[in-house]
């Protein structure tokens, strides 16, 4: 397994595979520190997690690195990402204890009540597109629960898989807590049929969230999935235009579009689509491209060669199916994994950037005539992760925010991840829910105790 900088080409380091024999004694070493972690109180629970918190904060620039390197992310995106980790690691140190505390419900009993307990060592299949945050809220949560966890991680960023592991231990946890498996992906299959793992979570493709998922259910094991995304944002008539080609900027552009909750399709009503065409291609044109490390780069690398070939892929097929290049479409003349910001109008259905997953910088411009056509092109897809509504109708973004099909909608504002929220999708965006309440009890044994 070996970490390579896509912005150059170089290998920044090589790490050897743990043997199969290596992986079931690490799983058993967590199991061992579960048995005593599952007991501890609330509150020693919580001190680590603010101590993680802590370390963090105290070495953000030093991981903001970190994930630079590996997958290319701008260093200022690097760094927001490990702010928002300990965000979430902080959120649940405080709000744990009162999410899963004892659900007294009146009944026939003298008492009766819901316990929230843990379930044990969680699997937890994570991507590299955010190495950090994807894993830390998991993570946070679950640990916060009383579970014990071992990432398999993927391979191109094992430098910041094996860092989140010290940040646990740096912090006060047990070092058999919180485990990484340097695994290649046919070997989590071994890892699920493993009776000390008691659930599995997973981030990623659609392909790997359907694999991970049947070897679960094989073998009777709980699963939450947050898969792909092909995120609408729609323009009405009255949209506030200025704001709404700011944030789709942003929305399509944050981590070089490598993002399952992107803005991916962006349905425009027939009457602002020349306005938003000009300002979005303006705003492209101007973005710089350049070393992820720079303060004025605003595009950097893809994180691996592969992903440049099959955004390269999904463009070309598409303006040989009738889309217009507005903008972009080329590799530029640079070394390293780049794509330049591409935006494509006239995009119909049966062409790739109307109904897969573009996993890059590229905006796709599909028109429409009305709001009932809006909603109708926003549910004509196999995903449903997230997407937004620009109005000035506050009313009528709510009403089509309830009749598009996702797991979140967001009115004048961005799709993004908040850990007071919950998180996760619908169809082939997966199932379950990460962050808030609702991520803490996935992975805890939701018990009845009845007293007569």
């Amino acid at each position: 397994m070996r970490s390579i900088n896509p912005s150059s080409g170089e290998i920044i380091l090589e790490y050897p595979e743990h043997t199969r024999t290596e992986v079931q004694q690490i799983i058993r070493d967590v199991h061992s520190a579960w048995k005593t972690w599952k007991d501890t109180p609330f509150e020693h629970r919580a001190v680590v997690m603010k101590k993680a918190a802590q370390v963090l904060r105290t070495r953000k620039e030093h991981f903001a690195r970190m994930m630079t390197r590996e997958m290319g992310k701008l260093l200022k995106e690097s760094m927001a990402e490990v702010e928002k980790c300990a965000w979430v690691c902080d959120f649940y140190a405080e709000h744990a204890p009162e999410m899963l505390k004892d659900e007294v419900i009146a009944t026939d009993a003298s008492r009766s009540f819901v316990a929230f307990q843990p379930m044990g060592v969680i699997l937890a299949v994570m991507p590299w597109n955010f190495p950090f945050w994807q894993v830390f809220r998991f993570a946070a949560p679950a640990l916060m629960a009383g579970n014990a966890a071992v990432l398999k991680h993927a391979s191109n960023v094992c430098g910041c898989a094996l860092a989140i592991e010290e940040i646990f231990v740096e912090a006060g946890f047990s070092a058999n807590l919180f485990r990484t498996l340097l695994i290649p992906s046919q070997d989590v299959q071994a890892v699920i049929e493993n009776p000390l793992i008691a659930a599995v979570t997973l981030t990623g493709s659609e392909a790997a969230g359907s694999a991970v998922a049947s070897a679960a259910g094989k073998n009777l094991k709980k699963t939450v999935l947050e898969l792909g995304g092909a995120d609408p944002f729609i323009i009405l008539d009255d949209a506030d235009l200025e704001a709404a080609v700011k944030t789709a900027v942003t929305a399509r552009m944050l981590n070089q579009g490598q993002s399952c909750i992107a803005a991916k399709r962006f349905i425009v009503m027939d009457s602002v689509v020349p306005t938003f065409e000009r300002e979005m291609k303006r705003a492209f044109e101007a973005l710089r491209i350049g070393d992820p490390f720079e303060s004025d780069t605003q595009v950097g690398p893809l994180a691996r060669p592969d992903l440049v070939d099959e955004i390269e892929r999904q463009v070309n097929a598409s303006i040989d199916a009738g889309a217009r290049l507005v903008t972009g479409g080329r590799r530029p003349d640079r070394m390293g994994c780049y794509f330049e910001p591409t935006i494509l109008a006239e995009v119909s259905k049966g062409m790739p950037v109307y109904s897969q997953e573009t996993f890059g910088p590229v905006v796709s411009i599909i028109t429409v005539h009305s709001e009932e056509e809006a909603i109708q092109v926003a549910n004509d897809s196999d995903f449903g992760l997230g997407g937004c509504i620009w109005t000035r109708d506050l009313k009528r973004g709510e009403a089509i925010a309830r009749k598009v099909a996702t797991g979140a909608m967001f009115v004048n504002g961005m799709t993004k991840s908040d850990p007071r929220l919950p998180f996760g999708g619908i169809k082939k965006s997966g199932y379950g829910r990460e962050l808030a309440s609702y991520g803490i009890k996935e992975f805890v044994n939701i018990k009845t105790i009845w007293i007569g």
